[in-house]
């Protein structure tokens, strides 16, 4: 059964295994097909139309599904790799053990946010941004820039109490955990990490940083933690809801997979924690 580990407990070896096989996944072109699909689901996602990836109820098992298909790519590599999760609300700083040359390296310089050093630095020649929103070519970052504080553990336990997994009008507009978790309500934490991060992180080509994966382990680490807090609160809506996708509905672009058969993180990987 695959573990998934905080990145702070990562050996030097783990760590050396998991950005190999990220840099051979961008190496053969299989790395920026994610990058495409992300990007196509935020721009294609939206408040008052059809949307499954974000600002939308199937927020957290769509990116549970992104997640498991980007990780079976890392494990096609080495199967020993498996995704790391970034706990935030703990690792704060941009001197964090995460941005070490070792590992995903650090905030970009102060001109054009190009990050300089690690193994997805421009100069490393490993690390070509090709689906991009605009002409720049390398990968950007300016850690704590934009907003100044990342979540703190007391704000990630307001959300995990909110009893309701989500609720009309199933959008950014909606209260409850879902939306509180993804950011567009109430304190604010998927969101406001990517913003904490910068450069490609603020954007819906996301993913080309690796620190994605990272965020996102840990948001679905989040929902799993929230779960078990509230045993007798399940995924909303369960039928007959318009634009967004229902219990026991397939979610695109897979359409293979409903939210009900990814409400159990158990039968896939477990964390270091459970």
């Amino acid at each position: 059964m695959t573990v998934r580990k905080n990145q702070a407990g990562l050996s030097a070896d783990e760590k050396r295994r998991f950005v190999a096989a990220v840099l051979e996944l961008k190496r053969s072109g299989r790395y920026d097909a994610f990058v495409t699909t992300h990007n196509a689901f935020i721009l294609g996602d939206t408040d008052n139309g059809e949307r499954t990836g974000h600002r939308s109820p199937s927020f957290l098992p769509w990116h549970r599904r992104f997640l498991l298909e980007f990780e079976r790519a890392l494990q096609s590599v080495d199967a020993s790799v498996t995704l790391p999760y970034w706990d935030w609300s703990t690792d704060r700083s941009p001197r964090s053990s995460l941005w070490a040359p070792d590992f995903l390296g650090g905030t970009g310089r102060s001109r054009d946010g190009q990050v300089t050093d690690g193994p997805f630095a421009a100069s490393a020649g490993n690390w070509p941004i090709t689906v991009r929103v605009d002409g720049r070519t390398f990968l950007r970052r300016q850690l704590g820039s934009n907003v100044r504080e990342l979540p703190t553990r007391a704000e990630v336990d307001s959300v995990l109490s909110m009893a309701t997994y989500d609720m009309a009008p199933w959008n950014s507009a909606s209260d409850g955990f879902r939306n509180h978790l993804e950011g567009w309500r109430g304190v604010n934490l998927h969101n406001r990490v990517h913003v904490w991060v910068g450069g490609q992180m603020a954007t819906g080509v996301s993913p080309n940083d690796p620190v994605f994966w990272l965020h996102h382990a840990y948001i679905d680490k989040l929902w799993a933690e929230w779960q078990r807090r509230n045993p007798r609160s399940g995924y909303l809506p369960t039928g007959g809801t318009p634009n967004v996708v229902d219990l026991g509905e397939t979610m695109k672009p897979w359409n293979d997979v409903r939210p009900a058969d990814l409400l159990d993180h158990t039968a896939f990987y477990t964390f270091d924690t459970d």
